[in-house]
């Protein structure tokens, strides 16, 4: 990010960025400013947007090679594309000797730096690479946030709006403005209100179905299936998930048993180190039997799921009141 800011200060532009990574935020929030500073105020018609796997490469080659209108450059933004994944052959030949007067921003979350294009991209231009922030810069941003806006966020408000809100920048940026505005008036941000304003991430409300699961309570684990199911979330996804977590938790429990403490949990398994502390709390109270039987059991509905076996209804409900009644009877 450091290098896209001078640029943008100095106005002295690459003739290709590619924004990349797992954070919409932050690629979304460059490629607005990167093509804003590139333009610099001139006419938007020389801004060009192209989006989606069905673009036709030639078309903006042909686009490249036209003047812009009444300014200094051409702005073509490329989103979305996965070219720079494969098949991006026709560009990559096209940036060896392109028009000076383009510029191209390539927005992508997943790339391939064995092909062509990347590698024409990379000699010419700049690659960023937005992953999600630690915990410590997210808390920052947060907290900077409210504090942008004349209001104040108590720390156990803070800890449980990034345990219930994850990661997603654009999830973080939504909520926190829907609570500063709840807020304002009062000039703090509690942890009640927290509670009262801010949607759960799907992945809490699969962990905090996973506790009912691990105190025996078949019921409240169907009641809260239900809730996600009124949230319309896929049956299919919700199985994921469920898999994804007793995976994380057998793997937690695996390194508890070795000694290992949260950091380090959390630096093994590359995940930040609050959902490593959140799955170790939900990890002790499991046998490792359990958990890995659990981790099969999901396995298996999956599989009856697919081949036609049991429908995802019955599959998804008996194989909670199964776990749910086999951890009651330890």
């Amino acid at each position: 990010m450091r290098h896209l800011t001078e640029d943008i200060k100095s106005k002295n532009f690459r003739q290709v960025y590619l924004l990349t990574g797992d954070q919409d935020y932050l690629r979304h929030q460059y490629r607005d400013r990167l093509s804003e500073a590139i333009l610099d105020g001139g006419d938007k018609s020389n801004l060009s947007y192209f989006s989606g796997k069905d673009i036709v490469q030639e078309k903006i080659v042909d686009l490249a090679e036209t003047m812009p209108f009444f300014a200094d450059r051409r702005v073509i933004v490329i989103e979305d594309s996965g070219l720079c994944k494969g098949g991006g052959d026709v560009l990559a030949d096209y940036l060896s000797a392109p028009c000076e007067s383009t510029c191209f921003i390539f927005v992508d979350p997943e790339t391939n730096k064995s092909t062509r294009l990347y590698k024409a991209i990379a000699k010419i231009g700049y690659v960023a690479e937005f992953k999600t922030p630690d915990e410590g810069t997210l808390r920052t941003w947060i907290s900077r946030m409210a504090e942008g806006e004349g209001v104040k966020m108590e720390p156990r408000a803070l800890a449980l709006f990034m345990t219930r809100c994850g990661t997603d920048m654009i999830h973080i940026k939504s909520e926190m403005d829907k609570l500063i505005s709840y807020c304002c008036m009062r000039k703090v941000i509690t942890e009640a209100d927290v509670k009262e304003i801010c949607s759960e991430v799907t992945e809490n409300r699969i962990f905090e179905m996973l506790d009912a699961v691990a105190a025996g309570k078949a019921d409240r684990a169907i009641h809260l299936y239900n809730d996600l199911l009124e949230l319309r979330e896929a049956r299919g996804k919700i199985l994921v998930l469920m898999t994804r977590q007793f995976n994380q938790l057998l793997q937690t429990k695996l390194l508890m048993e070795k000694g290992y403490n949260g950091p380090l949990i959390a630096k093994e398994l590359g995940m930040r180190e609050f959902v490593a502390e959140k799955n170790m709390r939900q990890a002790a109270k499991f046998k490792r039997t359990t958990l890995r039987k659990a981790l099969e059991e999901c396995v298996q509905a999956d599989e009856d799921i697919k081949t036609g076996r049991l429908s995802e209804v019955y599959s998804l409900e008996m194989l909670m009141v199964t776990l749910a009644s086999r951890q009651k009877l330890h």
